[in-house]
């Protein structure tokens, strides 16, 4: 089938985009998944407490689900290139399941896309995938197979999981259960992406820096602010020594190597930061909105040997993506099949 003039202009500026937007999204999920295996160090609860008792104060928030709970959601977004914007809309509908495990899972299908205004016609893999997620503690969050959806599908998916798995790492934090209370999480250890043969180099090291803004009772509403911020010292040893100069406001704190057909390395190093603002009913324990803000400060530099001591003059860009989620009225069905 021939796609309409519109959606194959879309397809090729998401494959364009693709090796840089799909990278950034996925860095803070796979930084994410870690949790999941071991809960990283909590450096600081920053606000003043009174005294506690010796008991263990009660979350703030938790997950309550109900096998058989329809989820809806409505995400849109801006990715801001250097090489071109795309903005998107799209649909998340889900049913919550009870897995083998005994866990309560999320189970998503996507549906009515749209890519700078005009319906987006998804292909029979991208409507068949689903993207299971839980915040059930414990859940081992996975990466789902993004070689099946179309690539313009993959920055919702990932963007859903980078919510989700910010709501959990909140909500695995004790100390945060009076509004203005903060911890700091330290993650450290870089996180690599690298498969040896197109990608030779490649990892990021990022922090939390996370605040139960507020608490609104009447409103039933818990506000969460999640930064996902460069380390003060980064365990990253970069591959070539003009890497360590900063390209933006403080350290580097991910970098890309990869390698061509035609034997020449493509080097890139940067500055990336997010800032997640989690909106959560505390009786639920569901994300009813969410915002995110993730810019991005690049360096690349096209080099002949891969030292990266032969290289051309650098380029120097930016990316920023905003993307926005909003709770919808789930249709009463059954789950997808």
């Amino acid at each position: 089938m021939k796609l309409p003039v519109s959606q194959s202009m879309a397809t090729a500026a998401a494959m364009r985009l693709s090796s840089a937007r799909t990278r950034y999204a996925l860095l803070s999920a796979i930084v994410l998944f870690s949790f999941s295996i071991s809960v990283p160090t909590v450096l600081l609860a920053q606000s003043p407490k009174p005294a506690q008792p010796a008991a263990a104060p009660t979350p703030t928030l938790v997950r309550h689900y109900q096998e058989g709970e329809t989820i809806a959601y409505k995400m849109t977004g801006v990715n801001q290139g250097h090489q071109g914007t795309i903005r998107y809309e799209a649909h998340a509908e889900g049913v919550v399941k009870k897995a083998a495990s005994g866990m309560f899972v999320e189970e998503f299908a996507w549906k009515d896309l749209h890519v700078n205004g005009q319906p987006f016609v998804l292909s029979p893999a991208s409507q068949e995938l689903r993207e299971s997620l839980s915040l059930t503690p414990g859940y081992p969050f996975t990466i789902p197979d993004l070689s099946k959806p179309q690539p313009i599908l993959i920055g919702p998916i990932t963007d859903l999981l980078t919510f989700y798995a910010d709501a959990m790492l909140t909500m695995q934090q004790k100390d945060l259960v009076h509004a203005g209370d903060h911890v700091y999480v330290k993650n450290g250890t870089p996180n690599s992406w690298a498969d040896g043969f197109r990608v030779i180099f490649g990892q990021d090291t990022i922090d939390f820096d996370i605040t139960l803004q507020s608490v609104d009772q009447a409103a039933k509403i818990a506000t969460v602010v999640v930064r996902h911020v460069p380390p003060a010292e980064s365990q990253i040893k970069m591959p070539a020594s003009w890497m360590l100069t900063p390209v933006g406001a403080s350290q580097n704190n991910w970098v890309e190597v990869e390698k061509g057909q035609d034997g020449k390395f493509t080097a890139a190093v940067g500055r990336e930061t997010f800032e997640a603002n989690l909106k959560i009913s505390p009786e639920t324990g569901r994300i009813v909105s969410a915002t995110m803000d993730n810019p991005v400060d690049v360096l690349e530099r096209d080099c002949e040997d891969a030292a990266l001591t032969v290289c051309g003059a650098p380029v120097r860009y930016s990316i920023r993506r905003q993307i926005t989620l909003d709770a919808e009225s789930a249709p009463s069905r059954d789950a997808p099949k």
